[in-house]
């Protein structure tokens, strides 16, 4: 079994859809499918230092590149969409990452001039809350090949069970697989690891940690305005609101006045974005993770928290809501700020419960653990080349 996966982007910049991807081949790989990535060198604001038009390994997956062209939403490569014309026939399945770019249209377009099965992972951005962005941009791109990207698909991957119903329903699809994304979960190394990080001088005040991406999408304004609504009750004094993450320059501009007006640097940290080592102490340490927002069609760094024993505060809109609710592993809270602080205030001054649901977390996080969440892909991929219907 031999499989294409096609994204536009790999910069873990970009957040959850791009880190997966990486994740995902590297278990596929384990899993004995034999993988390949093709995408570009693009990265918010910049390119990433890559070598191009040639077979390379990228973290341990191997990988192609090519040179991106435009700005903002208009970037594309027509290198990558040559090269897939050229080389999609020697794969059996294409899986392809993503639909408003135009490597995934050229992906599919090229699969069905070869007859080469493929299957799209939306991230999200087709579910309501997705398509209302831009929405007559978006309109355009599904009238001039969108639709039939998705339409010809052999199945379209979503990745949990909300964002299939929303997706559905918004463009009349009805071949959707439910395959979540995974972590590597280790949980007695993962544990020991935390209370390590716990026991170290470096962090003597408990702290929430944001984790992502910063776009108003994530409701970060909301949460900072809750947290120190929260912080006035003399039992949460010491606590601190840590945001890990970058994003557009005028959103992080927002937020630094924000706790800057409010006087609020004792209580607030923006350490800017954090991957390998420094993330992972980060996570390892906190005591409760915030991810508040208002569209989240899975949540990999909720996923990646519980595995740590580390609780969660979460939106209804979160993929995982659902999970996290019936196995007891955080809180679940509105967008509102009055709301959120409600709920701070009671997560955050009883110790105990934050231990207990942080227990039943990762309880949960096994049911992510990659080694059976590439089974079941493999099982898919295995369906789409010999022209079976996937299981819904």
């Amino acid at each position: 079994m031999k499989v294409l996966h096609v994204i536009p982007a790999v910069s873990p910049k970009y957040g959850g859809p791009s880190q997966a991807v990486i994740t995902m081949c590297k278990a596929l790989l384990a899993h004995g499918v034999e993988v390949q990535i093709v995408s570009t060198d693009a990265e918010p604001r910049g390119r990433m230092p890559l070598e191009l038009e040639t077979l390379t390994m990228y973290q341990g997956v191997p990988a192609t590149f090519f040179a991106v062209q435009g700005k903002g939403s208009f970037t594309f490569s027509a290198q990558l969409a040559r090269w897939l014309n050229e080389n999609v026939s020697e794969f059996d399945v294409v899986h392809i990452h993503g639909v408003f770019s135009q490597a995934c249209l050229a992906a599919a377009k090229a699969c069905r001039r070869r007859g080469i099965p493929y299957l799209v992972r939306p991230l999200g951005h087709i579910e309501p809350w997705g398509l209302a962005q831009k929405p007559l941009r978006k309109k355009l791109f599904l009238k001039l090949g969108g639709a039939r990207m998705l339409n010809h698909a052999a199945a379209v991957h979503y990745v949990s069970a909300s964002e299939r119903q929303l997706s559905e329903a918004a463009l009349r699809l009805n071949h959707g697989v439910v395959i979540p994304l995974g972590i590597d979960f280790e949980p007695d190394l993962k544990t020991a690891a935390r209370e390590q990080n716990r026991a170290r001088p470096g962090v003597p005040r408990p702290y929430v940690l944001v984790l992502s991406r910063l776009q108003p999408t994530k409701g970060i304004d909301v949460l900072l305005e809750a947290f120190l609504d929260a912080r006035t009750d003399e039992r949460l004094a010491a606590w601190q609101l840590w945001i890990a993450g970058a994003g557009s320059p005028a959103y992080e501009a927002a937020l630094k006045r924000t706790v800057t007006e409010l006087n609020a640097g004792g209580a607030v940290r923006l350490t800017g974005w954090l991957e390998g080592e420094a993330k992972a102490e980060a996570l390892a340490g906190a005591s409760l993770l915030a991810l508040p927002s208002h569209h989240e069609s899975f949540g990999l760094c909720v996923i990646e928290a519980m595995a740590l024993g580390v609780p969660v505060l979460i939106s209804p809109q979160v993929g995982v809501a659902d999970e996290v609710s019936a196995a007891g592993a955080g809180w679940i809270s509105e967008v509102e700020a009055k709301s959120l602080a409600q709920t701070l205030t009671a997560a955050l001054s009883d110790r105990d419960e934050l231990g207990r649901r942080g227990a039943a977390g990762r309880a949960l996080a096994r049911k992510f653990d990659w080694h059976h969440v590439a089974g079941k892909l493999a099982q898919l991929y295995e369906a789409i080349k010999h022209g079976a219907t996937p299981n819904a």
